[in-house]
């Protein structure tokens, strides 16, 4: 019989899967109120992100970030420009820390709510990446202010990870859906 060890009822193995970390693992702790997005889902998003963009010459918005999972990924592709917001101090101190210790200067943690920073911070974004609880209840309104603040760049996109229950075929911005296992992606143009 196969015994569990502490590490694995306390971490999260995190890898990055490109760039010039590929291969790194990232631990993080599992007291984070997080839910990653799995490897499989991780390539399936970035094997359409890297036939669009050249990860060097945009600029990244990652909302409820978590671990900074995506964030990481970003920047081991060498993207120079990357937010990554949580509302949870935790997830943030880890997010820096993480950064610091791979060197990713390009990349900037603030911890805050999602929706409030859209309202207040008016830049623009060449990918926004949302990745909420499975429960959160304001995502048509996440996606409403992505258009109605105008953040993104005129070829931007905005990426919603979200559970199967969730369709947004019939929004305005809708562009496609894809779905890696149990992981669905929604992107809006």
């Amino acid at each position: 019989m196969h015994h569990l060890t502490n590490y694995e009822f306390t971490n999260y193995d995190l890898r990055i899967i490109s760039g010039n970390f590929r291969g790194k693992r990232i631990i993080a702790p599992k007291s984070l109120p997080v839910r990653p997005t799995t490897d499989f889902a991780k390539e399936g998003l970035f094997n359409i992100l890297d036939n669009n963009y050249e990860f060097n010459n945009i600029k990244v918005l990652d909302l409820f970030s978590g671990t900074g999972n995506i964030s990481y990924e970003f920047a081991s592709r060498g993207t120079k420009n990357i937010t990554a917001i949580d509302n949870y101090y935790e997830c943030i101190n880890f997010i820096n820390k993480t950064a610091q210790n791979l060197n990713f200067e390009q990349l900037n943690a603030i911890k805050t709510d999602a929706l409030f920073f859209l309202d207040k911070y008016y830049n623009k974004y060449d990918v926004i990446f949302a990745d909420p609880p499975f429960d959160y209840q304001n995502l048509n309104l996440l996606i409403e202010k992505v258009f109605e603040n105008m953040l993104l760049e005129e070829d931007g996109v905005f990426i919603l990870e979200h559970n199967a229950k969730n369709k947004f075929d019939d929004n305005p911005h809708f562009y496609k859906h894809k779905k890696y296992g149990a992981v669905n992606f929604t992107f809006f143009m």
